[in-house]
């Protein structure tokens, strides 16, 4: 799947939201995709979690 179709349903996914539960079912929609996006992520091993933490606190861990 490439990036401008997940790109296309998150949109989706947010306008429906939006229109049918309003401004907060929105923000909780983008907020649950972006966890869901971190979970996925760390599943994956593209990110660990002393990363995250770094990242979160504004550090660079690569340099």
């Amino acid at each position: 799947m490439n990036l401008a179709l997940v790109g296309l349903l998150v949109g989706m996914a947010l306008g429906f939201a939006g229109y049918f539960g309003g401004f907060a079912a929105f923000l909780l929609v983008a907020v649950l995709g972006a966890v869901g996006f971190v979970v996925g992520r760390l599943i994956e091993g593209d990110i660990e979690l002393g990363d995250l933490g770094d990242l979160l606190r504004g550090r660079d861990r690569r340099r």
